[in-house]
Protein backbone atom coordinates (compact mmCIF):
# COMPACT_ATOMS: atom_id res chain seq x y z
CA UNK A 1 0.00 0.00 0.00
CA UNK A 2 1.14 3.22 -0.95
CA UNK A 3 -0.01 6.71 -0.40
CA UNK A 4 -1.32 7.52 -3.44
CA UNK A 5 -3.68 4.10 -3.40
CA UNK A 6 -7.25 4.71 -2.62
CA UNK A 7 -6.72 3.98 1.03
CA UNK A 8 -6.23 5.61 3.31
CA UNK A 9 -2.43 6.07 5.04
CA UNK A 10 -2.98 5.74 9.17
CA UNK A 11 -2.50 8.89 10.81
CA UNK A 12 -0.98 9.05 14.39
CA UNK A 13 -3.56 10.25 16.74
CA UNK A 14 -1.02 12.76 18.48
CA UNK A 15 -2.52 15.09 20.86
CA UNK A 16 0.40 17.78 21.24
CA UNK A 17 2.40 19.65 18.84
CA UNK A 18 5.90 18.00 19.83
CA UNK A 19 3.95 14.08 19.50
CA UNK A 20 2.74 15.01 16.21
CA UNK A 21 6.20 16.50 15.08
CA UNK A 22 7.58 13.22 16.99
CA UNK A 23 10.71 15.22 18.21
CA UNK A 24 13.07 13.98 20.80
CA UNK A 25 11.82 16.30 24.48
CA UNK A 26 15.43 15.39 25.64
CA UNK A 27 16.99 16.35 22.11
CA UNK A 28 14.91 19.79 22.33
CA UNK A 29 16.08 20.53 25.80
CA UNK A 30 19.92 20.26 24.26
CA UNK A 31 18.79 22.27 21.91
CA UNK A 32 17.07 25.26 24.05
CA UNK A 33 20.61 24.43 26.50
CA UNK A 34 22.91 25.73 23.54
CA UNK A 35 20.54 28.44 22.38
CA UNK A 36 20.53 29.77 26.16
CA UNK A 37 24.23 29.70 25.86
CA UNK A 38 24.81 31.12 23.24
CA UNK A 39 22.05 34.37 23.68
CA UNK A 40 23.46 34.46 27.62
CA UNK A 41 27.35 34.67 26.22
CA UNK A 42 26.46 36.86 23.47
CA UNK A 43 24.99 39.32 26.28
CA UNK A 44 28.60 39.06 28.60
CA UNK A 45 30.40 39.59 26.15
CA UNK A 46 28.87 42.92 24.10
CA UNK A 47 27.66 40.95 21.38
CA UNK A 48 30.83 39.65 20.26
CA UNK A 49 29.55 35.73 20.67
CA UNK A 50 27.38 35.24 18.11
CA UNK A 51 29.38 37.09 15.51
CA UNK A 52 30.23 35.15 12.27
CA UNK A 53 34.22 34.82 13.09
CA UNK A 54 32.99 33.33 16.20
CA UNK A 55 30.78 31.06 15.28
CA UNK A 56 33.12 29.66 12.62
CA UNK A 57 36.12 29.13 14.83
CA UNK A 58 33.45 27.48 17.44
CA UNK A 59 32.26 24.82 14.56
CA UNK A 60 36.44 24.09 14.17
CA UNK A 61 37.24 24.05 17.31
CA UNK A 62 34.22 20.91 17.95
CA UNK A 63 35.45 18.77 15.54
CA UNK A 64 38.31 17.00 16.81
CA UNK A 65 35.93 16.41 19.96
CA UNK A 66 32.65 15.21 18.72
CA UNK A 67 34.42 12.78 15.83
CA UNK A 68 35.43 11.00 18.85
CA UNK A 69 32.14 11.20 20.51
CA UNK A 70 30.54 9.69 17.96
CA UNK A 71 32.70 6.78 18.32
CA UNK A 72 32.77 6.70 21.74
CA UNK A 73 29.15 6.52 21.54
CA UNK A 74 29.52 2.94 20.29
CA UNK A 75 31.71 1.88 23.15
CA UNK A 76 29.23 3.30 25.91
CA UNK A 77 26.33 1.41 24.22
CA UNK A 78 28.16 -1.59 24.15
CA UNK A 79 28.77 -1.41 27.90
CA UNK A 80 32.67 -0.17 27.92
CA UNK A 81 34.32 2.74 28.41
CA UNK A 82 37.72 4.67 26.46
CA UNK A 83 39.70 6.24 28.78
CA UNK A 84 42.72 6.94 26.23
CA UNK A 85 41.21 8.76 23.49
CA UNK A 86 42.79 11.95 24.93
CA UNK A 87 46.46 9.83 24.65
CA UNK A 88 46.34 7.97 21.28
CA UNK A 89 44.90 11.36 19.81
CA UNK A 90 48.37 12.64 20.72
CA UNK A 91 50.09 9.34 19.94
CA UNK A 92 48.88 9.06 16.11
CA UNK A 93 49.32 13.41 15.78
CA UNK A 94 52.80 12.37 17.00
CA UNK A 95 53.19 9.51 14.64
CA UNK A 96 52.02 11.76 11.91
CA UNK A 97 54.07 14.85 12.60
CA UNK A 98 57.41 12.71 12.51
CA UNK A 99 56.09 10.78 9.25
CA UNK A 100 55.67 14.43 7.65
CA UNK A 101 59.13 15.57 9.14
CA UNK A 102 61.62 13.03 9.84
CA UNK A 103 60.45 9.40 8.54
CA UNK A 104 59.54 10.53 4.93
CA UNK A 105 62.62 13.09 4.59
CA UNK A 106 65.38 10.29 5.62
CA UNK A 107 63.88 7.09 3.90
CA UNK A 108 62.12 8.48 0.51
CA UNK A 109 63.56 11.52 0.38
CA UNK A 110 59.83 12.99 0.45
CA UNK A 111 59.91 16.78 1.77
CA UNK A 112 57.06 18.39 2.94
CA UNK A 113 54.53 19.69 0.26
CA UNK A 114 55.35 16.77 -1.94
CA UNK A 115 51.84 15.61 -3.70
CA UNK A 116 52.45 12.19 -1.98
CA UNK A 117 53.09 13.52 1.38
CA UNK A 118 49.79 14.48 2.65
CA UNK A 119 48.33 11.06 1.64
CA UNK A 120 50.94 8.95 3.38
CA UNK A 121 50.89 10.65 6.36
CA UNK A 122 47.14 9.54 6.38
CA UNK A 123 47.65 6.47 5.82
CA UNK A 124 50.40 5.42 8.29
CA UNK A 125 48.12 7.55 11.35
CA UNK A 126 44.88 5.73 10.57
CA UNK A 127 46.75 2.50 10.53
CA UNK A 128 48.45 3.17 13.81
CA UNK A 129 45.04 4.53 15.37
CA UNK A 130 43.31 1.64 14.30
CA UNK A 131 45.89 -1.34 15.11
CA UNK A 132 46.18 0.33 19.04
CA UNK A 133 42.46 0.66 19.00
CA UNK A 134 42.17 -3.24 18.11
CA UNK A 135 45.00 -4.05 20.34
CA UNK A 136 42.93 -2.79 23.28
CA UNK A 137 39.94 -4.34 22.14
CA UNK A 138 41.85 -7.49 21.69
CA UNK A 139 42.45 -7.39 25.83
CA UNK A 140 38.95 -6.01 26.91
CA UNK A 141 37.37 -8.89 24.71
CA UNK A 142 39.79 -11.74 24.77
CA UNK A 143 41.40 -11.66 28.14
CA UNK A 144 38.28 -10.13 29.63
CA UNK A 145 40.66 -7.33 31.29
CA UNK A 146 37.75 -4.68 32.20
CA UNK A 147 37.95 -1.62 29.66
CA UNK A 148 38.26 1.24 32.33
CA UNK A 149 41.75 -0.74 33.51
CA UNK A 150 42.82 -1.38 29.79
CA UNK A 151 41.95 2.27 28.78
CA UNK A 152 43.67 3.24 31.53
CA UNK A 153 46.44 2.15 31.35
CA UNK A 154 46.28 3.07 27.62
CA UNK A 155 45.57 6.83 28.42
CA UNK A 156 49.08 6.62 30.63
CA UNK A 157 51.61 4.62 28.14
CA UNK A 158 50.30 6.73 24.95
CA UNK A 159 50.08 10.05 26.53
CA UNK A 160 54.29 9.08 27.45
CA UNK A 161 54.73 7.57 24.19
CA UNK A 162 53.81 10.42 21.94
CA UNK A 163 56.67 12.75 24.35
CA UNK A 164 59.20 9.60 23.62
CA UNK A 165 58.34 9.98 20.00
CA UNK A 166 58.93 13.76 19.96
CA UNK A 167 61.29 14.41 23.01
CA UNK A 168 58.73 16.29 24.34
CA UNK A 169 58.94 19.20 21.51
CA UNK A 170 56.66 20.79 19.32
CA UNK A 171 56.83 19.33 15.53
CA UNK A 172 56.27 21.87 12.65
CA UNK A 173 55.70 23.08 10.30
CA UNK A 174 53.40 20.81 8.47
CA UNK A 175 52.66 19.70 4.70
CA UNK A 176 50.67 22.41 3.46
CA UNK A 177 48.14 20.32 2.18
CA UNK A 178 47.26 17.83 5.05
CA UNK A 179 47.30 21.78 7.00
CA UNK A 180 43.54 22.45 4.66
CA UNK A 181 42.11 19.68 7.20
CA UNK A 182 42.77 21.97 10.18
CA UNK A 183 39.98 24.79 9.21
CA UNK A 184 40.74 28.09 8.30
CA UNK A 185 43.56 27.00 6.10
CA UNK A 186 40.96 24.62 4.03
CA UNK A 187 37.34 25.62 3.23
CA UNK A 188 35.32 25.62 0.05
CA UNK A 189 34.94 28.92 -0.31
CA UNK A 190 31.47 30.66 -0.60
CA UNK A 191 30.21 29.25 -3.78
CA UNK A 192 31.23 25.91 -3.25
CA UNK A 193 29.56 26.51 0.59
CA UNK A 194 26.34 27.52 -1.18
CA UNK A 195 26.01 24.70 -3.67
CA UNK A 196 26.83 22.40 -0.84
CA UNK A 197 24.12 23.32 1.40
CA UNK A 198 21.13 23.08 -1.37
CA UNK A 199 22.42 19.71 -1.89
CA UNK A 200 22.39 18.86 1.95
CA UNK A 201 18.93 20.46 2.26
CA UNK A 202 17.87 18.78 -0.92
CA UNK A 203 19.04 15.38 0.41
CA UNK A 204 17.29 15.97 3.49
CA UNK A 205 14.23 16.35 2.42
CA UNK A 206 14.31 13.52 0.07
CA UNK A 207 15.32 11.35 3.39
CA UNK A 208 12.32 12.98 4.98
CA UNK A 209 10.04 12.00 2.02
CA UNK A 210 11.88 8.50 1.33
CA UNK A 211 10.79 7.94 4.91
CA UNK A 212 7.44 8.78 4.69
CA UNK A 213 6.60 6.70 1.93
CA UNK A 214 8.09 3.64 3.32
CA UNK A 215 6.12 3.71 6.33
CA UNK A 216 3.07 4.02 4.04
CA UNK A 217 3.92 1.47 1.79
CA UNK A 218 4.25 -1.24 5.15
CA UNK A 219 1.07 0.52 6.43
CA UNK A 220 2.01 2.07 9.64
CA UNK A 221 1.29 5.38 10.59
CA UNK A 222 2.56 8.69 9.36
CA UNK A 223 2.92 12.40 10.87
CA UNK A 224 0.38 14.22 8.92
CA UNK A 225 1.77 16.35 5.99
CA UNK A 226 2.10 19.75 8.22
CA UNK A 227 4.17 18.03 10.45
CA UNK A 228 6.69 16.79 7.79
CA UNK A 229 7.11 20.20 6.44
CA UNK A 230 7.95 21.95 9.34
CA UNK A 231 10.54 19.39 10.02
CA UNK A 232 11.48 20.08 6.83
CA UNK A 233 11.71 23.37 7.22
CA UNK A 234 13.42 23.67 10.67
CA UNK A 235 16.14 21.42 8.77
CA UNK A 236 16.11 23.62 5.74
CA UNK A 237 16.84 26.42 8.18
CA UNK A 238 19.59 24.91 9.85
CA UNK A 239 21.59 24.30 7.03
CA UNK A 240 21.24 27.20 5.04
CA UNK A 241 21.59 29.38 8.36
CA UNK A 242 25.09 27.86 8.65
CA UNK A 243 26.21 28.09 5.10
CA UNK A 244 25.55 31.86 5.43
CA UNK A 245 27.51 32.31 9.10
CA UNK A 246 30.43 31.02 7.59
CA UNK A 247 30.53 32.29 4.24
CA UNK A 248 29.96 35.96 5.81
CA UNK A 249 33.31 35.44 7.82
CA UNK A 250 35.34 37.68 5.32
CA UNK A 251 39.11 36.00 4.83
CA UNK A 252 41.36 39.20 6.48
CA UNK A 253 43.06 41.61 3.68
CA UNK A 254 46.37 40.69 4.75
CA UNK A 255 45.84 36.72 4.80
CA UNK A 256 43.90 37.59 1.01
CA UNK A 257 46.73 39.33 -0.66
CA UNK A 258 49.29 36.33 0.76
CA UNK A 259 46.95 34.18 -1.27
CA UNK A 260 46.82 36.31 -4.27
CA UNK A 261 50.63 36.57 -4.07
CA UNK A 262 51.25 33.06 -3.90
CA UNK A 263 49.79 32.54 -6.97
CA UNK A 264 51.58 35.09 -8.92
CA UNK A 265 48.81 37.95 -9.00
CA UNK A 266 47.33 41.17 -7.50
CA UNK A 267 44.30 41.23 -5.56
CA UNK A 268 41.96 43.85 -6.67
CA UNK A 269 41.36 46.75 -4.50
CA UNK A 270 38.08 46.46 -2.17
CA UNK A 271 37.88 42.67 -2.95
CA UNK A 272 36.08 40.57 0.09
CA UNK A 273 35.49 37.03 0.36
CA UNK A 274 34.08 34.61 2.77
CA UNK A 275 35.83 31.39 4.22
CA UNK A 276 32.98 29.25 3.66
CA UNK A 277 32.47 25.67 4.87
CA UNK A 278 35.64 24.20 6.68
CA UNK A 279 36.79 21.12 5.02
CA UNK A 280 37.33 19.61 9.02
CA UNK A 281 33.54 20.26 9.17
CA UNK A 282 32.99 18.33 6.23
CA UNK A 283 34.69 15.27 7.71
CA UNK A 284 32.96 15.29 10.81
CA UNK A 285 29.30 15.26 8.83
CA UNK A 286 30.56 12.70 6.39
CA UNK A 287 31.85 10.55 9.77
CA UNK A 288 28.02 11.52 11.52
CA UNK A 289 26.10 10.37 8.03
CA UNK A 290 27.96 7.15 8.22
CA UNK A 291 28.16 5.92 11.47
CA UNK A 292 24.20 6.76 11.90
CA UNK A 293 23.91 4.73 8.27
CA UNK A 294 25.82 1.76 10.20
CA UNK A 295 23.97 2.34 13.36
CA UNK A 296 20.33 1.97 11.48
CA UNK A 297 21.08 -0.06 8.40
CA UNK A 298 23.92 -2.64 9.37
CA UNK A 299 23.99 -5.57 10.89
CA UNK A 300 26.80 -4.26 12.53
CA UNK A 301 24.84 -1.72 14.27
CA UNK A 302 22.50 -3.67 15.33
CA UNK A 303 24.69 -6.08 17.22
CA UNK A 304 26.05 -2.85 19.04
CA UNK A 305 22.92 -1.98 20.25
CA UNK A 306 21.65 -5.54 20.44
CA UNK A 307 24.91 -6.52 23.03
CA UNK A 308 24.44 -3.30 25.08
CA UNK A 309 20.84 -3.79 25.67
CA UNK A 310 21.64 -7.83 26.72
CA UNK A 311 25.49 -8.94 26.81
CA UNK A 312 24.04 -12.22 27.59
CA UNK A 313 21.46 -13.05 25.45
CA UNK A 314 23.48 -11.34 22.44
CA UNK A 315 25.71 -14.44 23.40
CA UNK A 316 23.34 -17.10 23.53
CA UNK A 317 21.75 -15.86 19.99
CA UNK A 318 24.58 -16.57 18.32
CA UNK A 319 26.87 -12.85 18.11
CA UNK A 320 30.49 -12.76 18.68
CA UNK A 321 30.61 -10.27 21.50
CA UNK A 322 34.49 -10.39 21.81
CA UNK A 323 34.92 -9.82 18.23
CA UNK A 324 32.41 -7.07 18.79
CA UNK A 325 34.58 -5.40 21.35
CA UNK A 326 37.86 -5.91 18.87
CA UNK A 327 35.80 -3.78 16.25
CA UNK A 328 34.51 -0.99 18.25
CA UNK A 329 37.55 0.01 20.57
CA UNK A 330 39.44 -0.69 16.55
CA UNK A 331 36.95 1.97 15.13
CA UNK A 332 37.73 4.20 17.51
CA UNK A 333 41.52 4.23 17.70
CA UNK A 334 40.56 5.04 13.71
CA UNK A 335 38.54 8.17 14.66
CA UNK A 336 41.13 9.24 17.04
CA UNK A 337 43.79 9.52 14.46
CA UNK A 338 41.08 11.22 12.52
CA UNK A 339 40.65 13.56 14.96
CA UNK A 340 43.94 14.45 15.37
CA UNK A 341 44.81 15.21 12.03
CA UNK A 342 41.87 17.78 12.02
CA UNK A 343 43.93 18.50 15.55
CA UNK A 344 47.14 18.39 14.42
CA UNK A 345 46.61 20.53 11.29
CA UNK A 346 43.81 23.52 13.37
CA UNK A 347 47.24 24.24 15.35
CA UNK A 348 49.34 23.44 11.79
CA UNK A 349 51.95 21.49 14.27
CA UNK A 350 52.13 18.77 16.90
CA UNK A 351 52.34 19.79 20.19
CA UNK A 352 53.04 18.12 23.96
CA UNK A 353 49.71 18.84 25.11
CA UNK A 354 47.87 17.98 22.25
CA UNK A 355 44.61 15.63 23.34
CA UNK A 356 45.04 16.70 27.00
CA UNK A 357 41.86 16.23 28.88
CA UNK A 358 39.85 14.91 26.07
CA UNK A 359 39.25 12.33 27.64
CA UNK A 360 36.75 13.70 29.68
CA UNK A 361 35.14 16.06 26.83
CA UNK A 362 34.76 13.20 24.99
CA UNK A 363 33.05 10.98 27.24
CA UNK A 364 30.65 14.62 28.54
CA UNK A 365 29.52 14.79 25.16
CA UNK A 366 28.43 11.84 24.63
CA UNK A 367 26.70 11.40 27.83
CA UNK A 368 24.93 15.06 27.48
CA UNK A 369 23.94 13.70 24.55
CA UNK A 370 21.52 11.29 25.44
CA UNK A 371 24.07 8.05 25.39
CA UNK A 372 22.90 5.86 28.66
CA UNK A 373 25.93 4.50 30.78
CA UNK A 374 24.16 1.77 31.33
CA UNK A 375 24.47 0.76 27.67
CA UNK A 376 21.88 -0.12 24.84
CA UNK A 377 20.81 3.77 24.15
CA UNK A 378 22.35 6.11 22.31
CA UNK A 379 22.42 8.89 18.96
CA UNK A 380 25.20 10.17 16.91
CA UNK A 381 23.66 13.24 16.55
CA UNK A 382 23.27 13.82 20.21
CA UNK A 383 26.79 13.24 21.16
CA UNK A 384 27.55 15.99 18.06
CA UNK A 385 25.52 18.29 20.23
CA UNK A 386 26.90 17.69 23.06
CA UNK A 387 30.11 18.38 22.13
CA UNK A 388 28.54 21.27 20.54
CA UNK A 389 27.31 22.15 24.38
CA UNK A 390 30.44 21.61 25.72
CA UNK A 391 33.09 23.73 22.71
CA UNK A 392 30.03 26.71 23.01
CA UNK A 393 30.16 26.40 27.07
CA UNK A 394 34.21 26.36 27.37
CA UNK A 395 34.68 29.27 24.57
CA UNK A 396 32.06 31.46 25.92
CA UNK A 397 33.82 31.78 29.69
CA UNK A 398 37.27 31.54 27.98
CA UNK A 399 35.65 34.89 26.30
CA UNK A 400 34.23 36.13 29.80
CA UNK A 401 38.17 35.73 31.21
CA UNK A 402 37.20 33.12 33.35
CA UNK A 403 40.39 30.81 34.14
CA UNK A 404 41.14 27.02 32.89
CA UNK A 405 40.94 25.66 36.12
CA UNK A 406 37.47 26.99 36.42
CA UNK A 407 36.68 26.03 32.97
CA UNK A 408 37.34 22.57 33.96
CA UNK A 409 35.30 22.41 36.96
CA UNK A 410 32.40 23.62 35.55
CA UNK A 411 32.71 20.98 32.87
CA UNK A 412 33.22 18.40 35.55
CA UNK A 413 30.12 19.76 36.97
CA UNK A 414 28.10 19.82 34.07
CA UNK A 415 28.89 15.99 33.17
CA UNK A 416 27.79 15.02 36.61
CA UNK A 417 24.59 17.13 36.45
CA UNK A 418 24.05 15.16 32.97
CA UNK A 419 24.52 11.89 34.02
CA UNK A 420 21.66 12.87 37.14
CA UNK A 421 19.66 14.54 34.53
CA UNK A 422 19.93 10.78 32.56
CA UNK A 423 19.01 9.01 35.42
CA UNK A 424 15.94 11.17 36.15
CA UNK A 425 14.58 11.63 32.32
CA UNK A 426 14.80 7.91 32.46
CA UNK A 427 13.38 6.95 34.97
CA UNK A 428 9.91 8.91 34.34
CA UNK A 429 10.21 7.22 30.52
CA UNK A 430 9.51 4.12 32.58
CA UNK A 431 7.31 5.19 34.57
CA UNK A 432 5.34 5.97 31.87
Amino acid sequence: MTETSSQPVPQKSKQNLFQQLELDMRLLGMIGAFIVLCIGFNIVTDGRFLTSRNLFNLSIQTVSVAIMACGMVFIIVMRHIDLSVGALLATTSAVMAMTQTELLPNMLGMGLNNPATWAITLVVGLAVGTLIGAFQGWMIGYLTIPAFIVTLGGFLVWRNVAWYMTDGQTIGPLDSTFLMFGGTNGTLGTTASLLFGLAATAAAIWALWSARRSKAAHGFPVKPVWAETTLAGIISIAIMGYVFIVNSYAIPTRRLERMFEARGEIMPEGLVVGYGIPISVLILILVAVTLTVVARKTRFGRYIFATGGNPDAAELSGINTRMMTVKIFALMGFLCALSAVVASARLANHSNDIGTLDELRVIAAAVIGGTALSGGLGTIYGAILGALIMQALQSGMAMVGVDAPFQNIVVGAVLVLAVYIDIVYRKRLGAK
